[in-house]
């Protein structure tokens, strides 16, 4: 083994080491065959993201609250993404599926967390805290650094555009139908009104929406409305105290 070694070393010194050229190509077969061997499998999958029952697009108002989130900036301190780790489950709950984000464009996973992860948050509080916290965040958490957005119960909604929307993200490959587009309106409208004549219509379309009057005002329909419904359907979509993960194609 020690001549071994000793003719691996002059090699090195005198091949490698003295010749850029040489050095270089080395280095892109090394990194060539590695990139081969990660990328190549995925042009045989049909898709990368294990199908979960229960995740469908969002509602028209729920994808007009994500576009307020997006537009506050709000995945500058929260991310949407609990990764698998122990303390992580424990403290907010199932960590994240791929398919939980399939329709985000683009994802929220954010990078920082100066708040909480909010992946999980739907249904944890109720549209009263969410308001409260929005309008006077340290009203609720005394320690919150968040900067109110009271504003939102003011400003009224402005969906004129929202096909529009749809369309935009169907063009992303978010699966809106013709029917969805064109109901878009009549769905957003029906959300904040559990009286509304399209209560059945939206729930065939979007199974599982909830439907109330997210910012107390039943008059209008906020951008208060929206930012609420969006984060009370976060982490609601997949039931899992049923979900059990797909198991790898070669353990089947």
């Amino acid at each position: 083994m020690a001549w071994h070694n000793r003719l691996l070393n002059e090699f090195h010194k005198k091949v490698l080491e003295q010749n850029s050229r040489i050095l270089t190509l080395g280095i892109v077969v090394v990194v060539s065959i590695g990139g081969l061997v990660e990328i190549a499998p995925l042009f045989y999958l049909n898709s990368t993201i294990e199908e979960v029952e229960g995740v469908r697009p969002y509602s028209p108002l729920e994808l007009m609250g994500r576009q307020i989130y997006v537009r506050e900036g709000c995945y500058n301190c929260h991310s949407q993404m609990i990764r698998p780790l122990r303390d992580e489950v424990e403290r907010y709950g199932h960590y994240s599926l791929a398919a939980e984000s399939m329709y985000d464009r683009p994802f929220q996973w954010g990078s920082k967390r100066t708040g909480p992860d909010l992946a999980r948050v739907g249904g944890k509080y109720s549209d009263e805290w969410h308001r409260d916290h929005l309008i006077d965040p340290q009203s609720v958490v005394p320690e919150s650094v968040m900067p109110p957005y009271a504003f939102l119960a003011d400003a009224a909604l402005d969906y004129r555009l929202i096909e529009n929307h749809l369309t935009v993200n169907r063009t992303f490959g978010v699966p809106y139908s013709e029917e969805m587009i064109a109901s878009a309106r009549s769905d957003l409208e029906a959300q904040v009104d559990p009286f509304s004549s399209g209560y059945d219509d939206l729930l065939a379309r979007y199974p599982g929406a909830q439907i109330r009057d997210f910012d107390g005002d039943p008059s209008r329909i906020t951008e208060m409305d929206a930012l609420v419904a969006y984060l009370q359907v976060l982490g609601t979509m997949v039931d899992f105290s049923t979900y059990e993960a797909e198991a790898p194609e070669n353990q089947r």
